[in-house]
């Protein structure tokens, strides 16, 4: 398409050559055919430059003839063959326009796109673009109003505090039986026993330096033999302790804390065929308030988690409500209370291996740097299904504020299996 429309051009910028040469020397002719290879496009642009130097607007529409597709126009044929048409004094410009575009249809007519009859029926250009344009629909009429006062209107404007406090807790009921027949050759004897526990946590965190953390623990076991002829049942588990810790963080796992932990029993100790009390509802009730620094433990992917305290000021208070058992507790002879200053540690750790073994413990010491005592618990947990679970309970204990025992001295021990129900919430 584009040769095409030099070669167009090239013929049309010939004839307007010629004829200009004929208006200054109508002696001179130069064929066309001539011209054409003569002249090149360079000079063709150079002679459409020198006509716009006679003040000619090169934009002016006559010339958009010449430069698109070729039109088979009406009027250069009319004006060509025309008796009454008078060149003399007329657009000479256009005429050779005119007389270019003939000359192209007589020589090269194959050339001719369309012809103006084409034109006429897609339509001309439009006129009335200086006209304003008025819309036929008024948006404005169906706008409402806008009032001149608005009413504020009421709203209700929620916010949530954010709740610091979270609560937690797990609780179990175990039983164990073991059954020996009378002629049994190892001998022993048959007994039943069950152990209920129940850990109620409520802890406050406020993510900006500040904790207070509390701990209830409940415990209490039975267990009946044949052979006490005095006691139907009697306690092998039996515990109320509270630890409440209020701290100020110090770094990111350190707090400067104070903790309060105080602890006692629900009913009377017994032992078997034996009439003696050797505990008891407060007595004794320990109080121990220690002052120092919270450890946050969180290991192994946070499978172990908790937290160690270190009390080096801690006060220490023990209350027995039985006279009979002052002397059992280190306590003066006509006294029911002692208080003494030490040191203390506190562990509490839960170490979570599966989804089916869980290991808490639990480490309590305390010393006067005269007397010391130290607690390690130990509860192993196999969790059957989701409310099922067998508890293995071991317990180690050294209290040297005791008589010692010919066996085992300063220490004691406490041991237990059982299967039962468990819940976590």
């Amino acid at each position: 398409m584009i040769s095409r429309h030099i070669l167009i051009t090239a013929l049309a910028m010939m004839a307007i050559t010629s004829n200009a040469q004929r208006t200054k020397n109508s002696k001179q002719d130069i064929s066309p055919v001539v011209k054409a290879y003569v002249d090149s496009l360079v000079n063709c642009k150079a002679r459409i430059d020198s006509l716009s130097s006679s003040r000619e607007d090169l934009s002016d529409a006559k010339y958009f003839r010449l430069f698109t597709p070729l039109t088979f126009y009406h009027s250069p044929a009319e004006n060509m063959l025309s008796i009454s048409h008078d060149r003399q004094g007329g657009d000479k410009v256009g005429d050779a326009i005119e007389e270019a575009l003939l000359n192209v249809y007589l020589n090269r007519p194959d050339l001719v796109a369309i012809t103006e009859a084409d034109l006429k029926k897609t339509g001309g250009i439009r006129e009335d673009f200086d006209k304003t344009v008025k819309p036929k629909v008024d948006l404005s009429s169906h706008v409402a109003p806008k009032p001149d006062n608005v009413d504020d209107i009421p709203m209700d404007v929620m916010i949530k505090k954010p709740n610091f406090w979270s609560f937690s807790g797990d609780g179990f009921l175990q039983f164990l039986q073991n059954y020996v027949s009378g002629n049994w050759y190892k001998g022993g004897e048959s007994n039943y026993s069950m152990v209920g526990s129940l850990t109620l946590k409520a802890n406050y965190n406020n993510k900006s330096k500040l904790k207070f953390d509390n701990m209830l623990e409940l415990k209490l076991g039975f267990q009946t033999s044949r052979a006490d002829t005095l006691h139907k049942f009697k306690t092998n588990n039996d515990l109320i302790r509270y630890t409440g810790k209020i701290g100020l963080q110090a770094t990111k796992r350190w707090y400067y804390t104070l903790q309060l932990l105080a602890y006692t029993q629900f009913t009377r100790g017994l032992k078997s065929n034996d009439s003696y009390v050797y505990s008891d509802f407060m007595s004794p009730l320990n109080i121990n308030l220690g002052l120092g620094m919270d450890y946050t433990v969180e290991a192994f992917n946070k499978r172990l988690k908790g937290n160690v305290n270190l009390s080096p000021f801690s006060f220490n208070f023990r209350y027995v409500g039985r006279s009979s058992l002052a002397a059992a507790n280190a306590i003066s002879e006509g006294h029911k209370t002692k208080e003494d200053f030490g040191s203390q540690l506190t562990s509490d750790l839960t170490w979570t291996f599966s989804d089916m073994v869980r290991w808490k413990t639990r480490i309590y010491a305390y010393t006067t740097y005269e007397r010391t005592e130290i607690e390690w618990e130990n509860t192993l947990t196999l969790q059957v299904s989701k409310y099922i679970s067998t508890n293995i309970f071991i317990y180690p204990r050294f209290d040297d504020s005791t008589t010692r025992d010919e066996d085992m001295g300063y220490w004691q021990f406490k041991e237990y299996c059982s299967l039962g129900f468990s819940y976590n919430f």
